[in-house]
């Protein structure tokens, strides 16, 4: 229980109507979630507008109303807060309600178009390793020390994130590392979040269907660095063409990283070989289980992290050689005889072309690449042929299917995808709608030597058709490919 006039300390009010001297028992701005004296804040989405709720959560027992507009006709006893913005309110109250949790714990968060995921979950499990109580908001799962609690979006909502960051705290949590995506950041869900730092990856196209164009896109990832304070580091990828935009503006300390480019925490490629990395960064050795050079400048990113936290250099490189890529990242499953068969996230060009990069430089002359690949639906569509093209750049057949197709045609999709082809380039593809069977034709067309790529999926364990979530998971599928009944 909280009085409503110490979680609303520091919301820009416009307008008050009622006592703000009542006692609040819970947060709400999902009117099918209101309890008896609760405070509901109506919040504007992008299908749903929260003020048209307002009478149902009433009727539900909320005793404090937070919106934008409030209801002309106002009811006896309850409390009506007028703010400029719900949604940037929502996580500064939220976090007041909880009592500050960030404020008491070391929270980093990632942002960036590829390698939040595995810059996070190698955060999360480095600093474990080392003994270090440690929560985690990823893209695959949440954690709370060793418990885990499934996620539903890159970025929580701001509620159910300042109620984790509670559960963390109360957990003794020291350390958070969480991804930021761009849509969080644009929609103010880390409003009210004391961060100790924020790390930039990279940032290509993607999310255009949301942001509108490429600068929007830019300025979404900027907004996190903007709202660091001064005693916050802000670490950015050098060797990225936008990095330097990400710190334009940030009041916190900057410091760099990269593997092409003078930097605060500069990298080496020494080896790189199916069985993981050999690094030389800042004058150290470091060897890892994970591959590719895309997971160099994830390792980099871990390492100044540490250093950027205080943590003692010996023991995090110590750490550093024994921790596993996340699911469905690079992450290689039973095949044939021969055959390397792999699973990765990679979803967007960028993504793609750097996963695909890396397994030509593992391919000798007889290796055939053979990648499949699709688009989700209702998404950014500018990226569908460019995908194609990527695929077939670097493979010798590409079978060209379905992903999440939500509320799309998958063969329309994959139209789409096959204007990006040239003549050439067309040839290598073959459309195969069925995600599962394009798959088991992948896996009866590897010999011996071949490298098999399913891509798009990652860790995902379901398909988007239509609205419904129906059971699928690329490694059980690549694996029964390979190893039918």
């Amino acid at each position: 229980m909280k009085l409503l006039k110490d979680i609303l300390y520091g919301t820009r009010i416009q307008e008050t109507t009622g006592s703000t001297h009542v006692a609040i028992e819970d947060v709400a701005f999902d009117s099918r979630k209101v309890k008896a004296f609760s405070l509901f804040i109506a919040v504007p989405g992008t299908q749903v507008d929260g003020h048209d709720y307002i009478e149902e959560a009433l009727a539900k027992g909320a005793i404090a109303i937070v919106a934008e507009r409030i209801p002309e006709a106002k009811k006896e006893g309850i409390t009506y807060i007028r703010v400029h913005d719900t949604g940037a309110s929502l996580g500064p109250i939220a976090a007041a309600y909880f009592d500050h949790p960030s404020a008491g714990m070391k929270v980093i968060a990632v942002t960036g178009t590829n390698g939040k995921t595995t810059t996070v979950s190698l955060l999360y499990q480095l600093f474990r390793s080392m003994g270090r109580k440690t929560g985690m908001l990823s893209t695959v799962e949440n954690r709370i020390l060793d418990q885990t609690i499934p996620a539903t979006h890159t970025t929580p909502d701001a509620l159910q994130m300042q109620r984790l960051f509670r559960d963390m705290a109360d957990a003794g949590c020291r350390y958070v590392f969480m991804e930021a995506s761009s849509h969080s950041i644009h929609q103010h869900r880390l409003a009210g979040t004391h961060l100790t730092g924020a790390v930039f990856t990279n940032i290509t196209h993607e999310h255009l269907d949301y942001h509108g164009d490429f600068n929007g896109y830019i300025q979404a990832k900027k907004g996190l660095f903007d709202t660091l304070n001064s005693d916050a580091f802000a670490l950015y990828n050098q060797d990225d063409p936008h990095g330097m935009d990400m710190i334009h503006d940030t009041k916190a300390r900057i410091v760099d990283y990269a593997l092409t480019s003078m930097a605060d925490y500069r990298g080496r490629i020494v080896e790189n070989q199916l069985n993981g990395l050999h690094l030389h960064v800042s004058g150290h050795d470091v060897y890892s289980r994970l591959i590719g050079g895309f997971n160099a400048y994830n390792l980099i990113a871990v390492y100044a992290v540490t250093q950027e936290l205080g943590m003692e250099t010996v023991e995090v490189l110590t750490h550093l050689s024994m921790l596993k890529p996340p699911a469905g990242r690079f992450e290689q499953v039973a095949a044939s005889e021969g055959v390397t068969a792999v699973v990765d996230y990679a979803h967007t060009p960028d993504a793609l072309d750097n996963v695909l990069k890396t397994i030509d430089t593992f391919r000798t002359k007889d290796t055939q690449v053979i990648t499949v690949v699709g688009c989700g639906g209702n998404r950014d569509r500018t990226k569908r042929p460019v995908m194609a093209r990527v695929a077939a750049k670097w493979s010798d057949r590409v079978f060209l299917t379905s992903d999440n197709p939500r509320n799309e045609h998958p063969d329309e999709i994959i139209e789409e995808m096959r204007r990006g082809l040239d003549p050439i380039d067309a040839r290598k593809c073959i459309a195969i709608a069925d995600r599962r069977e394009a798959i088991r034709m992948a896996a009866q067309l590897a010999q011996s030597g071949d490298i098999v790529l399913v891509a798009g999926k990652g860790h995902e364990t379901y398909q988007e058709i239509k609205g419904v979530r129906h059971e699928f998971d690329d490694r059980v599928e690549l694996i029964k490919a390979f190893n039918p009944a």
